[in-house]
């Protein structure tokens, strides 16, 4: 068996709400949908299991090797340590998606499990 060394993350289960505010200096699991209005920052990755509806800064404290991965990922704003994405209009049927840094810009693509 292998044995994994944890990394420091907190679980928030609930919806965030408009106004409301989580900041983290590690990674933040949402099990939950994150609102318009509201915001998310974390210094590592950020996992949402819900819709990502807010403005959310992973690697907050310049971590370019962050990630931001949802459900439905369709932020207000995301920003990858000093990168910032708006999100495009939604096409189709909401998918998992994994946004991250590629060649020096935010790119969001379909989450595949497998691949990191």
């Amino acid at each position: 068996t292998q044995t994994y060394e944890g990394a420091d993350a907190i679980l928030v289960k609930k919806t965030l709400r408009s106004g409301y505010k989580l900041e983290h200096n590690g990674h933040i699991i949402v099990i939950g949908d994150v609102n318009p209005g509201a915001e998310i920052v974390a210094g590592g990755d950020v996992v949402v299991w819900g819709r990502l509806r807010g403005v959310v800064h992973a690697g907050a404290e310049g971590d370019e090797e962050a990630v931001i991965c949802a459900l439905d990922l369709s932020p207000t704003q995301l920003r990858i340590a000093g990168k910032i994405a708006l999100a495009p209009q939604r096409r189709g049927k909401p998918q998992p998606e994994i946004a991250k840094i590629k060649n020096d810009q935010v790119v969001a693509e379909t989450w595949n499990p497998k691949e990191r």
